[in-house]
């Protein structure tokens, strides 16, 4: 008989907390709702997204050695593009469309100094039945999204569910928040905004999953008017953060050495398709965010330009040249906001998507892990099943009639144990080829919808470039 490994504690409830922000979509989630099979997919609407701010120390220039000024930048405010609401096919079948309209708005800082935090506004509007209104706005903080996905993956990660990722802690960011002299965070800063976006993001997707968007905690979180029980395991400095730290590690190494073999190869198959998934999206993510660090650099270097070319203008005796080189600065700080426009385009339409995608491959491949500890399980109750039974055989051959009533009764246990783990495995492995099937059909249609957006915004910038060059031309040639 091969070596089994020792069974795994059925609670691991902080295994799976993706703290760490890192971090879709998912699944066929009401067994009678057979979503994908009738052709009906309901893919994310718009994501949020969000602007970046300019470092003006990226490139230096003609003009800051000779004016020993910093290159004057103007960076478009952050700003959030409006997203339909995400559509619900009525299960019923009724005619009636279901919707869900989630929007994280209004940072504001409460607290002094390393007891400060920041809440954020969200807010509802839907007409799905199991809400009692139609729109709901209540106030929360970072730590209530952590709580929320730790109730959620306590509640259906065991039962091959796989839940959208929550957003990555970011300690250097909220310390410098804190340490801030001003409770003012508006405008908010590019920190703030991202955290923004990939909350509402981390909300989006929840509420897309057929299961988890009617979920009690995730109602109440949406709809609760009071303030939620603190979530203080959610701390990475915290005792309970310490010991998901060190449980993660042995996750690790257990996923490292232990191979299920004999059983399903399309889970073998599943898994190295997510294998390959997550090192091209990885690959796309870096290449994108270089992109949009060049764009960045381009748009300080264009505008160092257009104040060489102003002075320039203004030194120029020549009436004409004079008029044409003012029109040429004029140009190329619409230009360089061009560049800013396209690096945002960039960032918030395709590096935001990947990341978040990443993010939920692991939480994929948490789901797949979940169903091998389960099947560590089931070969464990074997282990102890066999076990039973050769004691019983020995007492049987010593006739020790007392011990074999009791070896009996334990091999009824052990036998049910077996009995519950075997049809726990095969429902958690049917969940997750659902989930999966949902999975890539919205993946597919949330991919092309992303991608001819950014194609559509790179021709809109495109075009609107050739227009300056065009409008330009006639003065050029007019020089005499």
């Amino acid at each position: 008989m091969s070596h089994v490994p020792p069974p795994l504690v059925d609670n691991d409830d902080d295994l799976f907390d993706k703290d760490n922000e890192n971090e879709d979509l998912f699944s066929s989630a009401m067994d009678d709702m057979n979503i994908v099979k009738s052709g009906v997919i309901n893919p994310l609407p718009d994501l949020p997204t969000l602007q970046l701010s300019v470092e003006k120390s990226l490139a230096s220039s003609p003009v800051d050695e000779s004016t020993h000024e910093d290159v004057s930048v103007h960076s478009p405010t952050p700003t959030q593009k409006y997203q339909p609401p995400l559509l619900i096919k009525d299960s019923n079948s009724t005619g009636t469309d279901h919707y869900i309209d989630i929007r994280v708005t209004d940072a504001t800082k409460l607290g002094d100094g390393m007891a400060a935090y920041i809440v954020f506004r969200v807010e509802t509007k839907t007409n799905i039945p199991v809400f009692r209104k139609t729109f709901f706005s209540v106030q929360r903080r970072f730590s209530d999204f952590l709580g929320l996905h730790e109730k959620l993956v306590e509640k259906y990660l065991r039962l091959g569910r796989i839940i959208p990722p929550a957003p990555e802690k970011s300690v250097i960011g909220m310390t410098k928040i804190k340490m801030s002299g001003s409770n003012d965070v508006s405008p908010p800063t590019e920190f703030l905004e991202r955290r923004r976006a990939s909350l509402e993001r981390y909300l989006q997707r929840t509420a897309a999953h057929p299961v988890l968007n009617v979920d009690q905690d995730f109602r109440e979180f949406l709809t609760s008017e009071t303030d939620l029980p603190k979530a203080s395991n959610t701390s990475t400095l915290s005792g309970a953060g310490m010991l998901r730290f060190f449980n993660k590690i042995g996750e690790t190494v257990n996923k490292i050495t232990y191979r299920m073999e004999g059983y399903d190869s399309w889970f073998e198959e599943k898994s190295q398709e997510i294998e390959n998934l997550e090192n091209g999206l990885r690959k796309l993510h870096s290449n994108m965010e270089c992109l949009v660090l060049a764009r960045k650099e381009l748009a300080v270097y264009t505008g160092a330009l257009a104040k060489t070319i102003a002075m320039l203008s203004n030194c120029e005796e020549h009436t004409l040249l004079s008029r044409c080189l003012a029109h040429l600065t004029d140009l190329e700080e619409k230009t360089e906001t061009l560049h800013h426009e396209q690096a945002n385009s960039d960032f918030s339409t395709v590096c935001e998507m990947m990341k978040d995608y990443i993010a939920l491959i692991g939480a994929i491949k948490c789901v797949f892990h979940e169903r091998v500890k389960v099947y560590q399980n089931c070969q464990h109750s074997q282990l102890m099943l066999n076990k039973k039974r050769e004691y019983k055989a020995k007492m049987e051959f010593a006739n020790r009639t007392d011990k074999v009533s009791i070896a009996a009764q334990e091999i009824v246990e052990w036998e049910s144990k077996v009995e519950r783990c075997e049809e726990e495995f095969n429902s958690i492995s049917k969940m997750i080829k659902k989930e999966m099937e949902r999975f890539e059909a919205v993946r597919v249609e949330e991919f092309k919808a992303v991608f001819i957006r950014y194609m559509e915004d790179q021709l809109k910038h495109q075009i609107q470039l050739v227009k300056f060059w065009e409008t330009f031309l006639p003065e050029a040639k007019a020089i005499a």
